[in-house]
């Protein structure tokens, strides 16, 4: 395995902890809590999309889906699904995910 995959399956497993770690917070902080799976049914796990009209996640840029996601959840970017998803997420949440996403290695 390159250093480069290890680096990134390192980057994935620790997103993915902090993941478990915000799911094991308070039930009452939030209606419910954002988990990879979520965004797999769309975007899949491995962060590669099965529909062309949607966007892969993969080595995307941290920064950029974290800003893109609270975007989604102001509303200042308007999508439907998305709205929904973002505005069911807490700020942590959001950012565990874009960490897993970018974590991955782009295809």
């Amino acid at each position: 395995m390159s250093d480069v995959r290890r680096r990134h399956r390192r980057s994935a497993c620790k997103a993915l902890a902090l993941m478990l770690i915000l799911a094991g917070g308070s039930a009452l902080a939030e209606p419910r809590h954002a988990t990879v799976e979520d965004c797999a049914a769309c975007h899949g796990l491995d962060g590669i999309a099965r529909d062309t009209e949607v966007p892969h996640l993969a080595g995307q840029n941290e920064r950029y889906l974290f800003n893109q996601m609270m975007a989604f959840r102001s509303g200042k970017r308007v999508h439907k699904e998305m709205r929904y998803m973002a505005r069911t997420m807490s700020v942590d949440e959001i950012a565990a995910l874009a960490a897993y996403y970018a974590a991955l290695p782009p295809r």
